[in-house]
C-alpha cells in the first residue's frame, strides 16, 4: 500500500516508518526539513502540514495516511492538530485515499473513564491540557469525514523495546501505558483490515 506518514520525525513517527517499511508499504512522509530525514527507501517530501497545498501534493497517489503530529508543550493551547486534520481530510477526498489511521491521546472524550485516577485528575487537567483540547478538536473532524478511519487514543508512552502485546480497552476497562514501539506497529496494522474502522480506542501492553 502506498503511505504517507505525518510527524514523521519524531518518536513514533520514525517507527511507523519503520515498521511500514518492514511490512511492505511504499512510504512517503511529509517533513517541514528534508534534510532532517534521511531513510533510505522513503520519499521524502519537503513541505508544511499547516498548508494545504503541501498536504494536498503528499497526497496525490496515496492510498493511505498515518498522521503522528504532535505539539511540542501539551500543556499550552494549541491549533496545531485540528488546522493539520482539516487540510488531511480535505486533501484526501480530493485524492482519492481513504484510510486514515491518527494518533490521539488516552482522555480525549470518553476515553478519560478509561485512564487511571492520577491520570485523569492529575496530568488531564494540568500536563496534558492544551493537546487534549487540541485533540478533541481534531477528532471530530476525523468523525465527520467520509473516510475509513482508525483512532488510537494513547495512553502514556514508553520508550524502548517493543512488549509484542497489544490490548485494546474494552468499556469499564482501564490502563496505564504502551510502549511507542507496539504503538507505532498496531498503527500500521491497521492500514489494512476492517477490525478498528470508524472506532476511537486505547491500546496498552
Amino acid at each position: 500500500m502506498k503511505v504517507l506518514v505525518l510527524g514523521a520525525n519524531g518518536r513514533t513517527g520514525r517507527l511507523v516508518v519503520e515498521h511500514a517499511l518492514e511490512l511492505g508499504h511504499t512510504v512517503s512522509v511529509l517533513v517541514r526539513n528534508a534534510a532532517r530525514f534521511q531513510r533510505a527507501g522513503v520519499r521524502v517530501i519537503e513541505g508544511n502540514a499547516l498548508n494545504g497545498e503541501d498536504v494536498l501534493l503528499a497526497i496525490q497517489g496515496q492510498e493511505a495516511v498515518v498522521e503522528c503530529i504532535g505539539g511540542v508543550a501539551p500543556w499550552k493551547y494549541q491549533t496545531l492538530e485540528r488546522v493539520a486534520m482539516r487540510h488531511i481530510v480535505s486533501a484526501m477526498d480530493r485524492a482519492g485515499a481513504r484510510r486514515l489511521v491518527v494518533v490521539s491521546a488516552m482522555g480525549v472524550a470518553d476515553s478519560a473513564r478509561q485512564a487511571p485516577w492520577w491520570y485523569r485528575w492529575l496530568l488531564m487537567p494540568t500536563f496534558l491540557r492544551g493537546i487534549i483540547a487540541d485533540k478533541n478538536a481534531m477528532e471530530a473532524i476525523v468523525r465527520e469525514s467520509a473516510l475509513d478511519w482508525v483512532i488510537a487514543r494513547a495512553p502514556v508512552l514508553i520508550d524502548g523495546p517493543a512488549i509484542a502485546s497489544v490490548h485494546v480497552l474494552e468499556q469499564g476497562e482501564t490502563g496505564r501505558a504502551v510502549t511507542r514501539a507496539d504503538l507505532a506497529l498496531w498503527l500500521v496494522q491497521q492500514l489494512q483490515g476492517r477490525a478498528y474502522v470508524g472506532q476511537a480506542v486505547v491500546m496498552v501492553n
